[in-house]
C-alpha cells in the first residue's frame, strides 16, 4: 500500500510574552505537545483539575491554555495577522487568534468562572462575541452596542460564568464581514458538570471542526472578504484536503463530532460514509434522547453548531465531506466554461501553433483533472484532492477521513486501510458475468 499523504506540520502554541498563560497542571500535558490528540487512546479519560471529561480534539488545531487564579480560569486571546497554509502550495495573509485560524478551541466546564484577556494586534479595532453563550449584556462583544471596540495595541478583559454546557463559538462583532472573512473564529466547548449528565453523554473521542469558506483568487495572497457568491476555498478547520488531519478512532469507540459553521453565506450538509449517527446537539443545547434524529448527513446552517454521535463499529477509511458538490473542489470559479460533451476536433492542433502544450479539458467532466498535474498560477492548488491507495481521490476542499482501526494504541495517522480479500469492488470476470446471466454488449 502507498504511504499516506504527508500532513502539514501542526501549529504549536504561539508564545505571547509574559501574558501567555499556562494551563492547570494536568491539562498542561495535553496542550503543549501534540495539540490535536492524546498520545495513547487510554489517556483520553484523564482528570482535568478535578473536572473529569474527555478532552476535545481539534484536527489541525489546538486547545487554548489557561491557569487558575483564585478559582477563576484565566485565558489570553491575541487577535493578530497570520500567514496561513490551507494546503501545500496555497498560503494567504489572514487574521486569526494566537497564531492560527481557526483560533485555539476554548474548553471549560458548566459553572466555571472564566476571565479572558483579549489583546488586539490587528491594524483595526476588534471585539470578541461569545456566540451562543448566555452571559451579561456588557460581555456580549457587540461593537458600539454593548462595548467600545478594542483599539489596536490595547488589551480588554471579559469575565463571566458559564450557565450552559454545549457547543459554541467565538468571533469578532466588529466589521464581521472583513474580520471573519479573514479567518477570525474559533470553537468554544463547555462540558456538563452534573455527573449523571456526564455519564449520559460519555464518549471516547470528541472532535471539534469549524466549517468556513474563503475567496482566494489564484495568484493572489490575501482572502477577499467582500465576496458573496464565488467562494473557492471550502475548509474544515481552515484546511482543504489532503491537508485535513484524519479523525483516527479505535474500533468500538463511541465518537462525538462537533461542527460549527461561520461561513459567510453557505450552509453545509456534512455527510459521513459508513455509519448512522444521531444528531445530539444544536447550538441551543443537548437534544433530549427521545428527540435525537438518526441520520448520516447533518445540515449545519450558517452561524450554527451541531453535534453527532455514533459507535465506530466498522473498520476502514470513511469519507466525511460537505455534500454541496462544489464544496469538495478547490479554487473553482463560476467563470470556468462548461466543456461537457464538447467535440474539440482539430482545435487543439490549431491552438498549439500559438500556445504549445495547450489541451482542451473537461469534455467528460472534471474527474480526470486530478491526475494531470497541470501547472497553475502562483499560490494556487489543484481543483481536486490528493492520492489514495487506488489512484487519485477526486474530492478536495471540505473533505476529510474518519479512520477506524481495530486495536490501535495511538491516534497517529495509521495510513490507508487495507481491505480484506474479496471485499473491494473490482472488475467483474467473464465467468462471473456468465454465471449470473449478465450480458454486456
Amino acid at each position: 500500500m502507498p504511504n499516506p499523504e504527508k500532513k502539514l506540520t501542526r501549529r504549536g502554541m504561539i508564545a505571547s510574552g509574559a501574558l501567555l498563560l499556562t494551563s492547570g497542571p494536568t491539562l498542561l500535558n495535553q496542550i503543549q505537545g501534540e495539540t490535536t490528540s492524546p498520545t495513547r487512546p487510554d489517556d483520553a479519560n484523564s482528570e482535568k483539575s478535578g473536572d473529569s471529561y474527555v478532552p476535545v480534539t481539534t484536527p489541525n488545531g489546538s486547545t487554548l491554555p489557561w491557569r487558575l487564579v483564585d478559582g477563576v480560569k484565566v485565558f489570553h486571546l491575541i487577535a493578530q495577522p497570520i500567514k496561513h497554509h490551507f494546503a501545500d502550495g496555497l498560503a494567504a495573509d489572514c487574521w486569526g487568534y494566537n497564531g492560527s485560524t481557526p483560533g485555539p478551541t476554548i474548553e471549560a466546564v458548566e459553572g466555571d468562572r472564566l476571565r479572558f484577556y483579549v489583546t488586539n494586534r490587528l491594524p483595526a479595532p476588534t471585539t470578541v462575541h461569545w456566540h451562543g453563550l448566555r452571559i451579561p449584556n456588557g460581555m456580549d462583544g457587540v461593537n458600539g452596542l454593548t462595548q467600545a471596540p478594542i483599539p489596536p495595541g490595547e488589551t480588554f478583559k471579559y469575565e463571566f460564568t458559564l450557565k450552559d454546557f454545549g457547543t459554541f463559538m467565538y468571533h469578532p462583532h466588529f466589521d464581521e464581514m472583513t474580520q471573519q472573512g479573514m479567518g477570525m473564529m474559533g470553537m468554544f466547548i463547555v462540558h456538563p458538570r452534573d455527573p449523571k449528565m456526564r455519564e449520559q453523554m460519555a464518549v471516547d473521542r470528541d472532535f471539534a471542526i469549524m466549517l468556513s469558506e474563503w475567496r482566494v483568487t489564484p495568484g493572489t495572497s490575501r482572502p477577499n472578504p467582500i465576496e458573496m457568491t464565488d467562494f473557492n476555498i471550502l475548509t474544515m478547520n481552515s484546511k482543504v484536503y489532503p491537508a485535513t488531519d484524519p479523525l483516527v478512532v479505535r474500533k468500538g469507540q463511541r465518537v462525538r463530532i462537533r461542527f460549527g459553521n461561520l461561513s459567510a453565506m453557505d450552509h453545509h450538509p456534512i455527510h459521513l460514509h459508513g455509519f448512522q449517527f444521531k444528531i445530539t446537539e444544536t447550538d441551543g443545547g443537548r437534544v433530549p434522547d427521545v428527540a435525537q434524529t438518526p441520520a448520516n448527513s447533518v445540515l449545519v446552517p450558517v452561524g450554527s453548531t451541531r453535534a453527532v454521535e455514533f459507535v465506530a463499529d466498522a473498520e476502514g477509511d470513511w469519507a466525511m465531506h460537505c455534500h454541496m458538490t462544489h464544496h469538495v473542489m478547490n479554487q473553482m470559479g463560476h467563470n470556468v466554461p462548461n466543456m461537457v460533451g464538447v467535440k474539440e476536433g482539430d482545435l487543439d492542433a490549431k491552438i498549439n501553433r500559438l500556445l504549445p502544450g495547450y489541451m482542451t479539458m473537461g469534455q467528460t467532466g472534471m474527474g480526470d483533472m486530478s491526475d494531470m498535474n497541470m501547472p497553475g498560477p502562483k499560490n494556487s492548488i489543484a481543483m481536486l484532492g490528493g492520492k489514495g491507495p487506488y489512484g487519485a481521490i477526486d474530492m478536495g476542499g471540505m473533505f476529510t477521513l474518519l479512520k477506524v482501526r481495530e486495536g490501535i494504541t495511538t491516534y497517529n495517522d495509521p495510513g490507508f486501510y487495507t481491505q480484506p480479500p474479496g471485499t473491494v469492488a473490482e472488475k467483474a470476470s467473464a465467468d462471473e458475468l456468465q454465471r449470473d446471466g449478465i450480458h454486456v454488449i
